[in-house]
């Protein structure tokens, strides 16, 4: 027998760790490969891990609370069979790779001060943009590992250069029947990121009025045999996506993420969908590369994913990768909103409700007043790489993707 390591696996990009929930073994239980032997919690999912290897978990390396890092060991498992023999170099051997690594991370790593303290590149990037001197960035309090200076870090203490920072709202105090309920985890991450957000990106929103009596009437006239013929229900989420796709297609520039002073034009077009829980959070699930499906392949996608989000069983890959964000707001009564960017994206698309309104329509025999079905779009977007040429032309192409509409759930 021997003993091995099980690790906590890759949870998708940008999670690095997770909180551990539960785990749903005990020491000495036997396992096998994917009996889900932990519960835990990312930033943006709560999910359990299998086991990566059959035997009997012996003892466990990270306890319940407290934080897993990605790839490094959470318990130890006995496993049949001999151990591995190891091969350990010579001193000497060891001392030549140190030396080399030295210096190689010499030749690639960016300039540090006389102190040692390290910078990373895109720190010194945002520090001579802002003209920031090394003194006044020596002096600037890191909340990274090993007190280095995070890219938050140094974005807070720009915000409150000028001057001092801006003084607390003062809260009324609690007075008989008021109920304080601490934010849960999940809203904790949420208004972080919304702040981050409103932060990193100078918002823009456009609004247009969309016709959307021919999507409603062609929806009427198949939902029946749709779910006859599909087993699913057709809403508007899959045909207000397919209308986002097209002019994704058309002006690629909106499908683009921001690193440093660079822009990242993305292959693939992934479209995030905003689901409302039933506690009242927020999360987006990501249609991948949702130019690929048909409309009826589209209702599935949507509504597999809608159904498994508000029943907590979505899986991590599933929650990452997002190009391009959009929120159904109209499910909630609501006419407009101006909706935050999801980061790294650059712009998300709010759809309001669709109403009835008495509207000027063109025929060959001249104007006349009739009942059309209408919806308010709104287009936020990040004005740094997003001009108000582009957000506007964009938001256009899909309000005309929409009011063109024919219909086609398959090919």
């Amino acid at each position: 027998m021997a003993k091995i390591e099980i690790l906590m696996p890759n949870m998708g990009e940008s999670i690095f760790e997770c909180t551990v929930l539960k785990w749903l073994v005990s020491e000495g239980d036997r396992v096998e490969v994917d009996d889900m032997i932990i519960e835990v919690a990312t930033d943006k999912i709560d999910t359990e891990i299998g086991s990566s290897h059959s035997g009997v978990i012996t003892r466990f390396l990270v306890q319940e609370g407290h934080v897993a890092k990605i790839g490094e060991p959470i318990c130890e498992i006995e496993v049949e069979g001999a151990a591995p023999k190891v091969e350990i170099p010579e001193p000497k051997v060891i001392q030549e790779l140190e030396t080399g690594i030295r210096k190689a991370a010499e030749t690639v790593a960016p300039e540090s001060p006389a102190d040692g303290r390290f910078y990373s590149p895109l720190v010194l990037n945002i520090a001579r943009q802002e003209n920031i001197s090394r003194e006044e960035l020596n002096k600037i309090s890191g909340t990274g590992q090993n007190n280095r200076v995070t890219k938050d870090d140094i974005l807070g203490y720009i915000q409150n250069r000028a001057g001092a920072a801006p003084a607390a709202p003062q809260i009324t105090p609690s007075a008989a029947g008021d109920q304080v309920i601490e934010m849960d985890r999940m809203r904790k991450m949420i208004a972080q990121r919304m702040v981050d957000s409103k932060r990193i990106s100078p918002h823009v929103t456009s609004f247009i009025e969309t016709d959307m009596t021919r999507v409603s009437q062609w929806r009427s006239s198949v939902k029946d045999d749709f779910k006859k013929k599909y087993n699913e229900n057709i809403t508007f989420t899959p045909i207000l996506i397919q209308a986002i796709v097209a002019a994704i297609r058309k002006f690629p520039a909106i499908n683009v993420q921001v690193d440093g002073e660079k822009i990242i034009y993305k292959k693939d077009i992934n479209i995030g969908m905003a689901v409302a829980l039933p506690n009242g959070n927020l999360i987006v699930p990501v249609i991948h590369q949702a130019d690929k499906y048909t409309l009826a392949q589209l209702s599935a996608r949507v509504n597999d994913l809608a159904n498994r989000a508000r029943n907590n069983q979505l899986k991590p890959e599933e929650l990452v990768g997002g190009t391009y964000t959009m929120s159904n707001i109209g499910g909630f009564g609501n006419l407009a909103g101006t909706p935050i960017i999801v980061q790294p994206q650059v712009a998300i698309m709010a759809f309001g409700i669709i109403r009835k309104m008495a509207s000027v329509i063109e025929t060959p025999e001249g104007d006349v007043i009739g009942i059309r079905q209408k919806m308010i779009i709104s287009h936020s977007y990040d004005h740094r790489v997003v001009d108000g040429s582009l957000g506007g032309l964009f938001l256009k192409e899909v309000s005309d993707q929409l009011e063109a509409y024919t219909g086609k759930t398959e090919g």
